[in-house]
Order: structure tokens, then C-alpha cells, then sequence
């Protein structure tokens, strides 16, 4: 059973309003073991709208000490940070990490060369395979700059954006690349996050793409993170239930917690 969503963002977050008390409320309904937060830091974030993604950590660090005494004895309180990663910020982030205690870090690709899929112009003058193999080749390159977190978000994040919604991908198109991905993740130790935000967004599987959450098994991947990307109460623990069936279906027996940047299997 799954006891705890582990991607979910709150108005620290610049593209959220959700106010935590709500999310808390959300976890305590479904009788979760755990509440974790994830909100953006996104050092560099080309500002669109007015939303630069700078999360205020000393006011988030605050937050977390009135929620251990408000809920703390209801339920787990695990503080996460979701950092995007840019070749050109890691000393920021290094920084950052070292200054200020997290439970549990997911490390996110948002950018390539400074523009998010989620824009119309990073499909421009693209192919939507090129466009989708630009992103993965982008993932690597950020690991390969920066492994100071616990989980791969999203992988596939950008067939969320793609401009047919990624009817003509597959991860046989971008094995490769997608290998090359879950095998440093596994000789890392670091975990890979089944994202139910894809669903949310029409697509017909998560993110990652099933046959990568099959192919991550096969390869000897064990560490699996479990989040909704929610950005609303509305959308917290989204399709959980048919994502448990799912991983059960794929031969998963297990699931990743984190406290204080270890791991923990639970059983499914």
C-alpha cells in the first residue's frame, strides 16, 4: 500500500497556491504514514509570467517547525526541496544543501539550453523525436554535473508538452539515451520517481513512460520513488490506486521513503 506522496508543492512555490495545512489534510484523510513537501528551487529560471521559481527557504524552514508541532504528532513530516538542475548553477545548489537540512531531494530537468519544453518556442524548427532526445541528452548531462539528490523526477517530463501530447513516442525511439539515464541512477543509488503527473496532463501512462519503469527493473533498479506533482489539494495522491496495480503488474514489490536523505523500502 502506498503510505505518502512524495512530489507535491505548495504557494512556496511560485506556480502553486496550495496552502499546506490543506495538503496536510489531504494525507491525514487517506490515512497516510507520511507528508512530504517538494517546492521548486530553480536557480536561473528564465522569469515568465512573473514567476521566477526561488523558493524562500529561510521562511520554508520555518514553516516546517510550526507544522512538526501542528501535525507532528498525526503524521510524519518530511521536508523535501525540488531543485532544478542547470550545468551553470550547481555550486548554488551545493550551497544550498549544505546550509539547510532536507529530508528528501528530487532532482529535476525544467531547461535545456534555458527553455522549457512547456514553451511552444522550444518546439520550433525541432522534430518532436529530436525535441524529446534533446531533453534526455540534457538529463545526463545534469546528472553527470550534479548528484546531489535522491531521486530523478519526471524523466520523461517533456513528452508532457510535446505537440502531439507524445502519440509517437516510445522508449524503444530513445533506448540509448534512457538506458544510459537508469544505469547511472542505479550505480549511484539513487532512485527513480514514478510521476503521476502525466496522467494528470492526458497522457496514457506516467511519467515515466511504463516500458522505462519496466526496463528500470530489468536493469536491477530497486529505489522507486512515488509523487503526484501535485500543485493543488485537488490533484494530491492523483490515481495512486491504479499506479499501485500498475507496479504490482510490473513485478515491484517495494517502494522508497527518505528521512534525512536515506532511504527506506515499504512494501507496496
Amino acid at each position: 500500500m502506498i503510505l505518502t506522496d512524495m512530489h507535491v508543492h505548495s504557494s512556496f512555490s511560485s506556480d502553486s497556491d496550495a496552502k499546506i495545512e490543506d495538503l496536510v489534510k489531504e494525507a491525514l484523510k487517506r490515512n497516510f504514514s507520511y507528508f512530504y513537501l517538494t517546492d521548486h528551487m530553480d536557480y536561473g529560471f528564465p522569469i515568465t509570467d512573473g514567476l521566477d521559481f526561488i523558493l524562500d527557504v529561510e521562511n520554508y524552514d520555518k514553516t516546517f517547525e510550526l507544522l512538526y508541532t501542528q501535525f507532528g504528532e498525526k503524521i510524519k513530516i518530511r521536508k523535501g526541496i525540488e531543485v532544478g538542475i542547470k550545468p551553470d548553477i550547481t555550486d548554488k545548489l551545493e550551497k544550498l544543501l549544505k546550509e539547510h537540512f532536507f529530508d528528501f531531494v528530487v532532482g529535476s530537468t525544467h531547461l535545456v539550453n534555458d527553455t522549457d519544453p512547456y514553451q511552444p518556442i522550444y518546439w520550433e524548427g525541432r522534430t518532436e523525436k529530436a525535441g524529446i532526445q534533446d531533453y534526455f541528452e540534457m538529463v545526463l548531462e545534469n546528472f553527470k554535473q550534479f548528484n546531489n539528490f535522491d531521486t530523478c523526477a519526471h524523466l520523461d517530463y517533456v513528452v508532457r508538452y510535446s505537440p502531439s501530447k507524445g502519440k509517437g513516442y516510445s522508449y524503444q525511439a530513445h533506448g540509448d539515451i534512457i538506458d544510459e539515464i537508469l544505469r547511472y541512477l542505479i550505480q549511484n543509488g539513487k532512485a527513480l520517481e514514478l510521476n503521476t503527473g502525466g496522467l494528470k496532463y492526458g497522457l496514457p501512462h506516467p511519467n515515466p513512460h511504463t516500458d522505462i519503469l519496466k526496463r528500470y527493473r530489468e536493469l536491477g533498479g530497486e529505489l522507486l520513488t512515488i509523487g503526484s506533482d501535485a500543485h493543488t489539494p485537488l490533484h494530491y495522491a492523483y490515481d495512486f490506486p491504479k499506479i499501485e496495480n500498475l507496479l504490482k503488474t510490473l513485478g515491484y514489490r517495494y517502494y522508497s521513503v527518505y528521512e534525512k536523505r536515506k532511504p527506506i523500502q515499504l512494501p507496496l
